[in-house]
């Protein structure tokens, strides 16, 4: 099949990374931590599998590294049994109001 033009680059998301690590997810505001494992993992967000289902809300926050404080804002976007997808939530940043301008001024 011959082909008259140039060849159009499709853009398609990272490719996801199987991990099966050890991550802990935080509910609760903090009140309840559980352990879990990551199946897979992309920028966008991630699939988990736990050792017990549970009742989560529809959102949590994900810990990669046991050491480390950083955790990430995820939304529950499906459920299966004991296997979660979870989309990383991207915090707005805060803009600050304008100070007025005083009166007169020009």
């Amino acid at each position: 099949m011959a082909s008259n033009g140039a060849r159009i680059k499709v853009s398609r998301e990272p490719r996801r990374q199987l991990n099966n690590r050890i991550a802990w997810i935080t509910v609760d505001d903090g009140a309840t931590e559980s352990e879990c494992a990551v199946a897979d993992i992309s920028p966008g967000g991630a699939k988990i599998t736990t050792e017990v289902e549970f009742d989560v809300k529809d959102r949590l926050a994900l810990t990669l590294l046991a050491d480390h404080s950083k955790r990430y804002p995820c939304e529950v976007v499906w459920r299966r049994g004991k296997t979660y997808g979870l989309k990383f939530v991207v915090a707005e940043a805060e803009t600050e109001p304008k100070a007025a301008e005083p009166v007169g001024a020009t």
